[in-house]
């Protein structure tokens, strides 16, 4: 007899393991179905790892410019791109066995191998999984399975939640081999550094990539097939950061595609189109393949219960329900922005509308966060300054530069822009823009005034501590009406 549970969730990534932290938390029976890794793509092979690299690729800027701060070190700045990777691999083993700890300290039922739905949830009757022995093979070897979890058989559940997330698109012809051609994946665990790299795509996943290489010595060009880099950026915003990436020595070429690599014995020669037609040639020892990724939604008999899907990712409402009842799904999978924190806070509006919570708000995208870990950072929320024109706004731009900030300055990082965008009429905070060092860290701030509503006058009277980065949140917004006092 298959073994009942009020909710299964399919996927252990950010998503999968939050949500089914927070059902355990409201009482409900709840288990989890995982087949590789717990944490997900995000924690092993995703937003954690890759920042354990930048933090070495910081380090070894520093490291090469003593000077700049008074220091001298003596003798030549090397990578040991071993320990970097395993230094890297170590902080992701530590937040798996954390995620293990969380299930068990929840009592969720952490069940192994990979989901198919055979029934789904109907006329008060749970629906149905059949869960069989995985088939993936994994990048490297695992932490062993975590004592007394489920494997395979049948179970049941009243709601499934489908958090499988996402995978690297590749594109036909040009398709990650590994070897010359990397993936994510492979691109976090060189066994050696490349002399020349050229990244295909320069979204977040390629830019970041992009700066670690470049960061620890190789020869590095970004192709990108739209006219900025980081496209989803405020243009201004772009430019600074191209400019900056540029200084560092890194080529990037805007408006360009890879039309064709031809392989060799040890690089690639991609035959790169540009805007007008021309065909440029460029060898490098290895290419980075990051066009994005595409929901994994396969084989999961979502198809033959009539869950409608579009775009390669499952449609749901702002609530994480999809048209079939019983049936939902959170994270990338379930569309984009393809973001860690969109999953987890998305995972738990689901579980706990599934619970009838009362004030359960559906999940407001244009307030969700967008940061890139490059060098300089680069972090977002709200519209675009040419988003908030083409919806008709009439609206105020402020903007501060790093280099008139005292913290900046003292902390040799004075390069960067902080820009904010208002209703005009309203004085609503519509979007808020950042580049340049720790912005990452500093847009929550702009995050939280957007959700609760607050207004230029509300950010102009709250009183930021000095000497700080944040003090230029503040003064962006003064600037937008006239009022900037350091600038």
């Amino acid at each position: 007899m298959a073994e009942n549970y009020d909710v299964i969730i399919i996927g252990s990534g950010p998503g999968g393991y939050v949500t089914a932290v927070r059902a355990a938390q409201l009482g409900l029976k709840v288990a989890i179905v995982e087949r590789e890794h717990l944490g997900g793509i995000c924690l092993n092979w995703g937003c954690i790892p890759t920042k354990a690299l930048l933090r070495s690729a910081e380090i070894k800027h520093y490291a090469e410019n003593p000077a700049a701060y008074g220091l001298k070190i003596d003798g030549k700045v090397s990578a040991d791109i071993e320990a970097v990777v395993e230094r890297s691999r170590g902080v992701s083993r530590r937040l798996n066995g954390g995620v293990a700890f969380l299930m068990k300290k929840n009592k969720v039922d952490v069940i192994w191998g990979e989901a198919k739905l055979s029934k789904a949830p109907a006329g008060g009757k749970p629906g149905e999984i059949i869960v069989a022995k995985t088939t993936k093979k994994p990048m490297e070897p695992q932490n062993p399975v975590p004592k007394g979890v489920k494997g395979e058989g049948t179970y049941q559940a009243k709601h499934i939640i489908v958090a499988t997330g996402a995978r690297p698109r590749a594109l036909p012809g040009i398709e990650p081999d590994g070897k010359l051609i990397w993936s994510y994946f492979e691109a976090m665990v060189p066994k050696e550094m490349p002399k020349s790299l050229l990244v295909m795509g320069s979204g977040a996943i390629g830019i970041e990539f992009a700066s670690f290489y470049r960061a620890m010595g190789a020869d590095v060009t970004v192709v990108e097939v739209m006219s900025q880099v980081m496209p989803v950026e405020d243009t201004e915003i772009s430019k600074f950061a191209q400019k900056q990436f540029e200084k560092q020595g890194m080529k990037i070429m805007l408006e360009a595609k890879v039309a064709k690599v031809e392989k060799g014995a040890n690089s690639i020669t991609a035959h790169v189109e540009t805007k007008d037609g021309k065909i440029e040639k460029i060898t490098a020892e290895r290419m980075i393949s990051a066009v994005g990724v595409v929901g994994n939604i396969e084989n999961l008999g979502l198809e033959a219960l009539g869950v409608k899907m579009e775009r390669g990712c499952i449609v749901v409402d702002g609530y994480g329900n999809t048209n079939v009842p019983g049936i939902h799904a959170i994270g990338d999978v379930a569309g984009p922005p393809m973001l860690a924190h969109k999953a987890e806070h998305e995972g738990v509006i689901c579980i706990e509308k599934i619970a009838s919570l009362p004030n359960v708000h559906a999940m407001d995208k244009s307030k969700i966060p967008g940061c890139t870990y490059c060098n300089p950072q680069v972090a977002s929320v709200g519209l675009t300054e040419a988003k908030a024109k083409a919806e008709g706004r009439d609206i105020r731009v402020g903007r501060f530069q790093f280099a008139a900030n005292g913290k900046a300055i003292a902390l040799g990082e004075d390069q960067g822009l902080v820009k904010t965008i208002f209703d005009k009429k309203t004085g609503e905070l519509l979007g808020a823009h950042m580049v340049g060092a720790e912005v990452t860290e500093l847009i929550q701030g702009f995050v939280v005034a957007m959700n609760l509503e607050t207004t230029e006058e509300e950010l102009m009277h709250t009183v930021f501590p000095h000497p700080t980065l944040s003090e230029m949140m503040k003064e962006s917004v003064l600037d937008a009406y006239g009022r900037a006092l350091n600038a």
